[in-house]
């Protein structure tokens, strides 16, 4: 199975994203959002980030000028009617993406795979509400998708291995390597490191450390590149608090409890790096 023309569903951090890298790598994109706003501000992130790329001479400026020339933009679900695959980059919503699948069920080629960068979500309650379940299949990019090399590719309960082959090879073909992962809450890398990040902030809530010790601790004493509050505030605290419940909720284990200083964060507004203030204080 071929699969050359993409389409991506969001024009948001994940989605811009993933449809650069796809762009980049010789790929006929379409990208879709609700509004000309959002797609607007991601093809403006695109080209400072390929202008980045550029001035590190990673891609030449021929490259630059052929990765925008393959990347289209619409606010019409119903440009995806041609596509091989479309890639969903949602807002992280169980009803909004059932309804999104549903659209492109109707859209689609019977043959078009659909995926979802659900960081978290059943791939297999969206696979049984698509209308073509084997087709359905988990592309969970990380942020920066165009510098981050993994993928992790989640098969529904129902995903075909022709489906499954077909984009294994996708990813490996965008630079990427690829886990494969089976239908579960929080898939693998969500499932270790969100609570890992809770934990990290009941440390905090109890008292035990201030928060740059905390990082220290674990970029010192562990080898981790970024402290787990930091990375905290680079993901969005409200993003981490959405994992947790979904692993609470899903499993019933009380070790998935999220913390009571996260919870009380997000409902101050205070999200991290977005907002201009999380674990710790940002842009001035």
């Amino acid at each position: 199975m071929t699969l050359q023309n993409i389409g991506v569903i969001g024009a948001g951090t994940m989605g811009n994203g993933i449809a650069q890298t796809c762009a980049l790598c010789g790929f006929d994109v379409v990208m879709q959002d609700i509004a000309q706003g959002p797609l607007d501000n991601g093809m403006k992130t695109i080209q400072k980030s390929l202008d980045r790329l550029v001035a590190k001479e990673k891609i030449s400026t021929a490259d630059y000028e052929a990765a925008l020339a393959r990347l289209k933009t619409t606010t019409d679900i119903n440009a995806m009617a041609d596509r091989d695959l479309v890639i969903e980059a949602a807002s992280e919503n169980i009803e909004i993406k059932l309804g999104v699948f549903n659209q492109l069920n109707e859209i689609c080629p019977d043959s078009t795979i659909l995926a979802t960068n659900t960081s978290s979500l059943s791939l297999t309650r969206i696979a049984a509400a698509s209308g073509r379940a084997d087709r359905v299949i988990g592309m969970h990019f990380f942020n920066p998708v165009p510098l981050m090399a993994l993928v992790e590719v989640i098969r529904a309960l129902q995903t075909s291995d022709q489906t499954y082959n077909a984009i294994e090879a996708l990813a490996n073909s965008l630079g990427k390597t690829a886990v494969s992962v089976k239908d579960s809450p929080g898939f693998v890398v969500n499932r270790m490191l969100v609570p890992m990040i809770n934990e990290a902030v009941f440390i905090l809530y109890e008292g035990l450390a201030q928060a740059e010790d905390i990082d220290a601790a674990m970029k010192l004493g562990a080898a981790h590149p970024m402290g787990p509050l930091a990375l905290a505030d680079m993901i969005g605290l409200d993003v981490c608090l959405w994992v947790m419940n979904v692993l609470h909720e899903e499993f019933g284990d009380s070790k998935f409890r999220p913390c009571p200083l996260l919870k009380q964060m997000v409902d101050a507004g205070y999200l991290g790096r977005k907002t201009g203030r999380g674990f710790y204080q940002y842009g001035g």
